[in-house]
């Protein structure tokens, strides 16, 4: 009895079993079914395609939707503002004319309270003959002074007074330190007349304490 391979193992009492199919047999149908594979593997992507597409157009869709009711909104409210366009004129036109006024304002003066000040300051006897005021505008800056350790102004008032008795002009310019806004004060001459009187030339200095700011708290309508 010889040895067979180890390849061929030797079964006893099995069924008989014999392929006859040609080996072509079997390459087509090993290629049949890597068709049918194929088919379903496209089938699947054009769904999946279609579905993707289908789901871009509608998200579209909805874009243009929401795109048309934004657009629709936005009409209406600018149709409503055309109605309160005469209004917001007028609110403009208000506004504008407030800050004209601070502006206008910003550098105002009471100069008859401050005169009057000026002289409930003076002994009763002394007169004030000229006043001369220079001040500052809202378009103009007021010249300030060049040489060191004077106070800044935004106004110079030039008196010119009459004393029946020789005056005390040191005095005077103590006394009117108390004004508001007095920045400094420098006596001029002082001339004696034929009648026996006494003329002084009183120079004072003033800065921004005597601005009267009365629409400095002025507000727009939109703060208000």
């Amino acid at each position: 009895m010889s040895r067979t391979p180890a390849s061929e193992e030797l079964i006893l009492g099995g069924e008989p079993r014999v392929d006859l199919l040609p080996p072509v047999v079997k390459s087509r149908q090993k290629s049949k079914a890597l068709r049918r594979a194929l088919g379903l593997g496209v089938v699947a992507a054009v769904v999946l395609v279609s579905a993707g597409v289908a789901l871009a157009s509608w998200q579209a869709t909805i874009g243009q939707e929401q795109l048309a009711e934004a657009q629709q909104r936005t009409t209406g409210l600018l149709a409503e503002q055309t109605q309160y366009i005469e209004v917001r004129q007028i609110q403009d036109d208000v506004d504008l004319s407030i800050a004209a006024r601070q502006v206008g304002a910003s550098t105002e003066v009471d100069w008859k309270t401050y005169l009057e000040e000026i002289r409930a300051v003076l002994p009763s006897d002394v007169t004030i003959d000229t006043v001369d005021i220079k001040a500052a505008s809202p378009l103009v800056l007021f010249e300030q002074p060049t040489a060191p350790l004077q106070a800044a102004r935004i106004a110079t008032i030039m008196l010119t007074m009459t004393s029946p008795s020789l005056p005390t002009v040191p005095e005077w310019l103590t006394e009117l330190k108390s004004l508001p806004g007095y920045a400094d004060g420098s006596p001029g001459s002082i001339k004696r007349s034929e009648t026996g009187t006494y003329q002084v030339d009183l120079t004072l200095h003033i800065n921004e304490g005597a601005y009267s700011n009365r629409f400095a708290d002025s507000t727009t309508t939109e703060e208000k």
